[in-house]
């Protein structure tokens, strides 16, 4: 099992593939690296795919982070590890604040982006915020109720409200925090790297206009509405998010 350690931290990734562009993935609140299995192995035929677990997370170590540019150093720290000087970044939700982050701070290591399910603003509800430390359980069937389309299995729904429960509730909220304080509205048009929007039309917590607005102020951005699919969109319509990266990837 792969680790690195980064501010003395074990952090876990997996890969697929050894050669072409790197491509590193990264999970929203809450999540890990498994989100992003099918994208791995579709992605991992034409480059080197790369999903961390983020501090606290699946299988790394605590503690985990409240700001996104404190998220943003850990992905730093992992590009160093493993001797990557240029990576395409792919997030999604605050994964996706991750990543502009990255594009605007450190455009030299950021060779495109891959922004699902995202904004440039993450606003957080208070029931969110306050839920997660007061009514965990509660909260989290909150948030996964509003994390897939309409037309999700129980059976699933079960599943992703007990993997949301995975993760300690103190970085849960961590994770909300740092959303909440994110905003690079005014700063888009600085992100010069390649990038592609992907979302799902029925995305509440991160409503299409969110992704539209991004395609309208980053250049070279290309914007890929997926029908069918709310904010866990590279799960539900993994298909057609891994057709949307595969023709973006092949463009760089």
């Amino acid at each position: 099992m792969p680790f690195v350690s980064i501010a003395a931290q074990q952090i876990y990734y997996a890969e697929m593939g050894a050669h072409g562009i790197p491509i590193v993935f990264v999970h929203g609140a809450a999540g890990n690296h498994l989100v992003w299995g099918m994208q791995l192995y579709a992605l991992g035929t034409m480059a080197r795919a790369l999903a961390l677990d983020l501090p606290g997370h699946g299988r790394s170590d605590p503690p985990g982070r409240t700001t996104i540019d404190g998220y943003g150093d850990v992905i730093l720290g992992l590009l160093d590890a493993l001797n990557i000087e240029r990576a395409v970044i792919v997030g999604h939700s605050m994964g996706g604040a991750i990543a502009q982050t990255l594009a605007l701070a450190h455009p030299d290591r950021v060779a495109g982006l891959g922004l699902i399910g995202t904004g440039a603003r993450l606003r957080v509800l208070d029931a969110i915020l306050d839920g997660v430390l007061n009514e965990f359980v509660k909260t989290a069937e909150l948030v996964i109720e509003n994390s897939y389309s309409a037309a999700l299995d129980p059976a699933m729904r079960a599943r992703a409200i007990a993997e949301f429960l995975t993760c300690p509730a103190p970085i849960t909220h961590g994770d909300f925090v740092a959303c909440n304080g994110f905003d690079a509205m005014a700063r888009l048009g600085d992100i010069h790297a390649p990038t592609a929007i992907v979302c799902g039309t029925e995305d509440q917590m991160a409503p299409h206009k969110y992704s539209q607005f991004l395609a309208s102020k980053i250049p070279n951005a290309r914007l890929t509405l997926i029908d069918h699919a709310g904010h866990s969109v590279m799960i539900e319509q993994a298909e057609q998010v891994n057709t949307a990266l595969k023709n973006f990837i092949s463009t760089l």
